[in-house]
């Protein structure tokens, strides 16, 4: 195939340009340094026992060290905020549990956005939560727990959970 002499010469100009052309605008390997995990609890409870577990085959995968930052308190919100204003380069990463969704009907002001400061990457994992009643209740299954609330109203069913910041406790909930 023979190229006109005009379009061979446009194609020569341009191969000899791309010696020139900056090497910061080709693409850089990723990840080329460490990726912070952060976590929104301290040390040694299931969120950072997971999260341990994920940096560990990350680091594998990836070739470079995943390092865990624990940042507990605040109900994770110092966790998420830490991630929501870091850098956008890709080596911040957040664990995200419930905090980064139930906080901002907690909280009457965030420092960031849920929705608009984050994007989700994969999910890890899933666990649920277990209501339990003495072998001595009449009650035994959730539709009947519903039933007898909303037909107590106001009297209260008492209740234990683990709260954010806090030991378990014990608490009252009114239908």
């Amino acid at each position: 195939m023979k190229l006109p002499r005009r379009t061979f010469l446009h194609l020569a100009a341009g191969a000899a340009a791309l010696p020139a052309v900056s090497r910061s605008a080709w693409a850089q390997p990723w990840p080329s340094r460490p990726i912070r995990l952060v976590v929104g609890f301290p040390a040694g409870g299931g969120a950072d026992a997971a999260a341990r577990i994920i940096a560990n085959r990350l680091s594998d995968v990836w070739g470079q060290q995943v390092v865990i930052e624990n940042k507990g308190g605040a109900g994770g919100n110092i966790a998420i905020d830490t991630v929501a204003h870091a850098a956008p380069d890709g080596y911040t990463i957040l664990l995200g549990v419930p905090p980064l969704v139930t906080n901002r009907f907690l909280y009457s002001s965030l420092t960031y956005d849920p929705v608009a400061d984050f994007t989700p990457v994969s999910l890890i994992g899933v666990y649920g939560n277990l209501l339990v009643v003495p072998n001595s209740s009449p009650l035994k299954t959730f539709p009947e727990f519903l039933a007898f609330a909303k037909t107590n109203p106001g009297k209260g069913l008492r209740y234990a959970r683990c709260a954010r910041g806090s030991l378990p406790f014990a608490e009252s909930w009114a239908c």
